[in-house]
Formats: C-alpha cells, sequence, structure tokens
C-alpha cells in the first residue's frame, strides 16, 4: 500500500497553528514568531513535508522554484564539491524558505546562448536563478536576466555589477595574497602559480593577489612562473610536471583550487620529490580531500555552502520586493587561511 503523503494540514496540526500559518511560513512571510516558526519548520522536517509545485502554480500564480546554473565543459571532468556544496547550501536555504531548487547545467556550446534563460522564466516558470561562474562573469547574460522580471544572484563574480541585484562571494584577491604571503613568510623566493580556466575573474582576482604579495616582498616577476589550468586534477599533474623539469624549479606552488593542488601533489610524488621538505604546495577551496591526502592541504577555506543558502535568501529579499525596490547588494563572506603540512620552510631555511 501507498504511504499517504503529508498535507499542509498535515502540518499545522503536528505544529499547533493554523493552516494560514503555516503557509505564511513556508513563503518566508513576516510578522511570525521565531518560536512558532521554529514550530513548523520541525514539523515539516519530521514529516517529510513537500510543497506540491504545480497545485500551488494554480492557486496564486506563483511557482517558488529557484534554479542553479552550472558550467559542463564535456573536455574536462566537473569540479564536483564546488558544485554539490553549493547545492546544498541552496538546498538547506530553499526548504527552510518554502521553494524548490532545480539544477540546470549548461553544455559550453550553449553558454552564449539565451534560449536555455528563456526556458526556465517562461517555460519552467523560475522565480530566481542564481549563476556560478563564468555566467557570474557575464554582464550581457545577468542584464538579459533582469530584464525579463527574474530574480537573479551571482556566485563569485569577479567584481560588482550594476546588472545584477545581488552577489556573494568571497575576498580573491586578498585571499591569494594571504596565501603567497604565508610561503613568503617561511622563506620562499620561487614560485609557480598553476591558474584556472580563462576568463574566471576569481581565479584571476587570486593571481592578482599573489602578485601583489610579491610585489610588496620585492620578489621580481621572473621569479614566478604562472601556468594556465583548467581546475582539474589532470591540469594540476600536467602543469605541476611541466614547473618541475625547469631549472631553477620552484620550492613552492600555488593552486587556484584543491583538485588541482592534488594533482601538483601527485605529480611531486611521482616524481620521488619530498613535501613539504623539498617543495611547498598549496590548494584553494578546502574541500574534504585537502584534509585526507598526504601531507594535508593548506588552503583558503571559504564557506561553499554558506554562498549557496544566502544566494537563495536574496533570492527571496528580491522576491519580496518587486518593482526595483530592492537596492543592489554585493556581500563578501569570510575566507580562512588554514595552514597544514603540505607548506614549510625551503630546504636550507631555518
Amino acid at each position: 500500500m501507498t504511504k499517504k503523503r503529508p498535507t499542509i494540514d498535515d502540518v499545522a496540526s503536528l505544529s499547533g497553528v493554523a493552516r494560514v500559518t503555516v503557509s505564511r511560513v513556508l513563503n518566508g512571510g513576516e510578522n511570525v514568531r521565531a518560536e512558532v516558526r521554529e514550530r513548523v519548520l520541525k514539523a515539516v522536517e519530521q514529516l517529510d513535508y513537500r510543497v506540491n509545485v504545480q497545485a500551488r502554480t494554480l492557486a496564486g500564480g506563483s511557482s517558488q522554484l529557484v534554479t542553479i546554473v552550472h558550467p559542463v565543459d564535456q573536455e574536462t571532468e566537473p569540479n564536483s564539491y564546488w558544485e554539490s556544496a553549493l547545492e546544498l547550501g541552496a538546498l538547506r536555504a530553499c526548504t527552510s524558505q518554502g521553494l524548490q531548487l532545480v539544477t540546470r547545467r549548461i553544455a559550453r556550446p550553449d553558454w552564449g546562448e539565451r534560449r536555455w534563460v528563456t526556458e526556465l522564466i517562461n517555460q519552467a516558470f523560475v522565480e530566481g536563478i542564481i549563476l556560478t561562474p563564468p555566467f557570474s562573469d557575464d554582464r550581457n547574460l545577468c542584464q538579459f536576466i533582469a530584464d525579463r522580471g527574474c530574480a537573479l544572484v551571482c556566485i563569485a563574480p569577479g567584481s560588482p555589477n550594476n546588472n545584477v541585484p545581488a552577489t556573494v562571494g568571497i575576498d580573491d584577491e586578498r585571499a591569494g595574497f594571504e596565501i603567497a604571503d604565508h610561503l613568503l613568510q617561511l622563506g620562499h623566493r620561487h614560485f609557480a602559480f598553476i591558474g584556472g580556466l580563462i576568463g574566471h575573474s576569481a581565479a584571476e582576482q587570486r593571481w592578482d593577489g599573489v602578485l601583489r604579495a610579491m610585489r610588496e616582498a620585492g620578489i621580481p616577476p621572473s621569479q614566478i612562473e604562472s601556468l594556465q589550468g583548467d581546475f582539474t586534477f589532470k591540469s594540476g599533474v600536467d602543469l605541476a610536471r611541466e614547473a618541475l623539469a625547469k631549472a631553477p624549479g620552484p620550492t613552492a606552488i600555488i593552486c587556484a583550487n584543491d583538485d588541482m593542488a592534488v594533482g601538483a601533489l601527485f605529480a611531486a610524488h611521482k616524481l620521488g620529490i619530498e613535501i613539504p621538505e623539498h617543495l611547498s604546495i598549496t590548494g584553494f577551496d578546502n574541500t574534504p580531500v585537502s584534509a585526507r591526502i598526504w601531507p594535508p592541504l593548506t588552503t583558503i577555506h571559504q564557506p561553499i555552502q554558506e554562498m549557496g543558502s544566502r544566494a537563495v535568501e536574496l533570492i527571496v529579499e528580491q522576491l519580496k520586493r518587486p518593482n526595483g525596490q530592492f537596492s543592489p547588494h554585493h556581500e563578501r563572506l569570510d575566507h580562512l587561511l588554514i595552514e597544514r603540512e603540505s607548506s614549510a620552510a625551503p630546504a636550507g631555511v631555518v
């Protein structure tokens, strides 16, 4: 026998409130006491209640759908943790707000198209769109979405964009500076930097921060080699090998994400290079793997799940204040340098 699906009346009964109060909580409405809101959300979780999106659309003309958009490149593996962490944060926020999250992946040939945006808004009735890089750096795309009255938030754009109502990210330039300064303080003077995809503004800002740290330390540009990666493990392996084959090789490799840093570690191990005794390697993101490999990675922690949840919260704020009443909001979350065993003073430096 099929188990009966819980209804909004079941939620109201379990939480001891009226049906209209449950509806107000699920729609993110105001004038609900914190204690009442908590009771309703606990009942929703206990009953595993799911909003009937089709019924809601027919009744009130509102789909309550939010979409997070990721790029897909068939030639490279996806940055799975980045995507899953963003989605987990966004899903948790959607659940608490009574929204439904859907994910859309756009293949590289369609990155410059607008058809998929029109389909999301006019056919799927999506009310809010969350763009990840490189879409979050596409000013024309952002304007196209805004012109159609859809709530929009950009994750980790390279710079504030007047075409975007809201953005969420960290200070990537500052983070790049901090990880380079960490290595400089240890005594390193010869570096390689493995960057991300061309046009990925956040990764380019990390490179800018590294360069600033070098300038302030009086290190000439000739003592740091820049290599163009693509955020994948394979590019970390290949480019680390390339950098280490040159003389004099780097004593430290700075990578624009953890996947490439793990690849660089793999390459160094294969070459018989001891880490960190003869080579330091750093990453970026503080993904779970960064603490599980050997040696564990020194990296920058950025709150990826919080980015996803804040993006949804900012979508909700826009939906509450239609017709241009929402003031542009560009939010920077805190990052943190995580020092682990993959970085140390170079050989001969005490």
